[in-house]
């Protein structure tokens, strides 16, 4: 463990160091990702400005809501966006070779090797945001439920970290420049809105199939008090059986790679 905590020290050293090279771009993504970041409290400003209630939900509750999916999307785009999107480069040129031929687990190095400096700057944001929802929140809630709750948070982190790499696995099978990437990109917004607006095909296909309202409508859920055992049970059951699979498509698909060597 200590040595991974120590090449991950160097993974963070080398990232600033290059992200601050090009500082125009480094900036230009900070305001980029905060406009990104305001944009959407704005939207549930809006639904709010004609409607006291969304899905059972009072706008406090939509706040705080929005404020974790933010805090969601900037640790996700700081510690996996950029390594998720050059993975299917490193398939198809044959570069994955150097990876897997590291004394280290060849997942930590593609998952962890490049940390978004730019992001961390706006997850700092997205962590401000979510103190100042949290904080505006008038219904109890304890300290070790909010740190359950970020705990969860953080496990939602990791679901949409699998959900992207499962969506870039079939590459070892079709060598397609990105694999299914679209087709998830073209279904994330879903983890914006409450799931209990979906109507009941789509909240079934959104939580077993592509569990997109496991990342954050469920520990939202959990926080307020909603059916906590069952989606507690749900949440748990179900992150472990999607990891346990990622696994096992991730072991198939290494036995598909074709190295540079071939």
């Amino acid at each position: 463990m200590l040595r991974y905590l120590k090449l991950y020290g160097y993974f963070l050293r080398f990232s600033f160091t290059k992200a601050l090279e090009f500082r125009f771009d480094f900036t230009f993504r900070i305001f980029m990702d905060l406009a990104y970041h305001l944009s959407n409290i704005f939207i549930f400003k809006i639904i709010f400005s004609h409607t006291t209630n969304l899905a059972g939900w009072t706008e406090e509750q939509a706040i705080v809501f929005i404020a974790s999916y933010i805090l969601c999307d900037g640790l996700y785009m700081s510690f996996f966006a950029n390594n998720c999107w050059w993975f299917p480069v490193f398939i198809n040129k044959g570069e994955l070779d150097y990876y897997l031929t590291r004394p280290v687990s060849p997942l930590f190095f593609l998952s962890l090797r490049e940390f978004a400096a730019n992001s961390f700057i706006n997850l700092l944001f997205a962590i401000g945001i979510f103190t100042w929802a949290i904080t505006n929140y008038s219904s109890p809630f304890s300290i070790s439920q909010l740190l359950a709750y970020i705990f969860l948070i953080i496990n939602g982190v990791v679901i949409y970290y699998i959900l992207h790499m499962l969506f870039y696995l079939p590459v070892f099978w079709t060598q397609s420049p990105r694999g299914f990437e679209g087709l998830l990109y073209g279904l994330d917004s879903i983890m914006k809105y409450p799931d209990k607006i979906q109507n009941l095909l789509f909240r079934y296909l959104f939580t077993l199939l592509i569990p997109l309202n496991l990342i954050i409508s469920f520990p939202a859920k959990l926080f307020f008090g909603e059916d906590v055992i069952y989606n507690g049970v749900l949440l748990a059951s179900w992150t472990i059986v999607f990891w346990s699979f990622f696994l096992w498509i991730w072991s198939k698909a290494l036995k598909q790679y074709s190295s540079a060597s071939s």
